[in-house]
């Protein structure tokens, strides 16, 4: 009986610690994508179930043979575990001194009353992480068209503060590398900043291969001309408002901001983003797990040989110039999908433009890391987050 609870230990033990090398672990192939992403965002669950195994373990007789390896897995599992939130200060630390350095007045981010009851007070909070974090009611509109180009419907969901009222807008572009994806997948992150006080543009573009750039980017002006001409409708003030993208949204987000567009933006914010996509089809990640040059062939209609304007017309880092719009630049130290290196070139290009911008790594994340919205690495993003909106949309 004490062999077959310790078998049975070890097996969930094992399991545990396999989940937590993937803390390290860079996904091979897409299909492992979601253990390398996930592992680290629930290191907090990890921890919990490696010490409640090894309290178990320690518990029970000790004179098994399986004790001492069971309990080397609990202990190896608890120390994987704490990586993240071992380094999670750090990152917290560094973020912020940049950010007082980069607005030397950090006490002007002062939200505004309804901001100030959703504010994060601590960049993570072990509570959220296991309850996750509240969806607030808010006022949506689903599926409404607003273009129609090729035949293929275009379409957004906006979601406002529950009271009504004149808010600073904020559009958003999903990822999702130009092939798949829609609004809906901006949908937690849209009515998390809606409770702050914000009217959330989360809009639609053509895919790709169908549909190759620029046609992404003519979408996402195309939506922009909407929401001027429908802004006095949904509330939304047009002389405040951003743009946030997520990979290759946060790309067209990006070179949106950083040309002439229908309106005025005030800042751009762009999780883990390509910026630079010659660079990125010759000199891709080891693992490389979605095959990245395929991605970019698709997306642009093949490779740079071929087509050198278009690589170059789609790479943000080529539309640098002095005193761009504020820049907040979101990205993942373990990412293999989009090195954080390539970001932290267009965040050097960007000081040197003398143009204002952030950069925040998280060391330990992965791409997408933000999938777990309640996961160690988007607690510390959102708190950074909105402290960057409410100074640029609400100063």
């Amino acid at each position: 009986m004490v062999s077959l609870l310790f078998g049975l230990l070890l097996g969930v033990s094992t399991i545990g610690l396999f989940l937590g090398l993937w803390i390290f672990i860079p996904a091979p192939t897409f299909a492992l994508l979601p253990l390398s992403v996930g592992a680290p965002e629930v290191s907090p669950w990890l921890l919990l179930i490696n010490w409640g195994l090894a309290a178990i373990t320690l518990g029970t007789h000790r004179g098994n043979g399986l004790f001492k390896v069971t309990i080397a897995a609990n202990l190896l599992g608890i120390l994987l575990a704490l990586w993240p939130l071992i380094q999670l200060p750090i990152a917290h630390a560094k973020i912020s001194q940049d950010f007082r350095q980069t607005f030397s007045h950090p006490a002007s981010v002062s939200p505004n009353p309804q901001q100030k009851q959703y504010f994060r007070t601590m960049p993570f909070r072990f509570r959220e992480a296991f309850l996750g974090l509240s969806q607030p009611r808010t006022r949506e509109v689903h599926d409404l068209v607003f273009s129609v180009i090729d035949r293929v419907p275009l379409r957004l969901n906006i979601y406002q503060p529950e009271k009504t009222g004149y808010y600073p807008g904020i559009v958003m572009v999903y990822g999702g590398a130009w092939q798949r994806g829609q609004p809906k997948n901006m949908e937690k992150l849209g009515r998390y900043l809606a409770q702050q006080g914000y009217v959330i543009w989360a809009i639609d573009y053509r895919h790709a291969p169908q549909h190759p750039f620029p046609s992404q980017l003519t979408d996402v002006h195309t939506a922009l001309e909407y929401l001027k001409t429908h802004a006095q409708t949904y509330e939304t003030n047009l002389d405040r408002v951003a743009i946030l993208g997520q990979s290759a949204g946060a790309q067209l987000a990006l070179v949106t901001a950083y040309q002439p567009a229908p309106i005025d933006l005030r800042a751009v914010v762009a999780y883990y983003s390509p910026v630079d996509l010659t660079a990125g089809y010759y000199d891709v990640p080891t693992p490389d797990p979605i095959n990245s040059r395929d991605v970019l062939e698709k997306f642009l209609g093949g490779n740079p040989e071929q087509f050198p304007d278009r690589y170059r017309q789609a790479s943000p880092l080529q539309w640098v110039t002095r005193s761009q719009i504020p820049t907040f630049l979101i990205y993942g130290g373990k990412d293999h999908v989009v090195q954080s290196r390539f970001g932290q070139a267009l965040h050097q290009k960007l000081l040197a433009h003398q143009s204002t911008s952030l950069f925040l790594e998280i060391p330990w994340a992965d791409h997408a890391f933000d999938a777990v919205f309640n996961g160690v690495s988007n607690q510390l993003a959102l708190y950074h987050l909105e402290r960057f909106l409410a100074k640029l949309l609400h100063s």
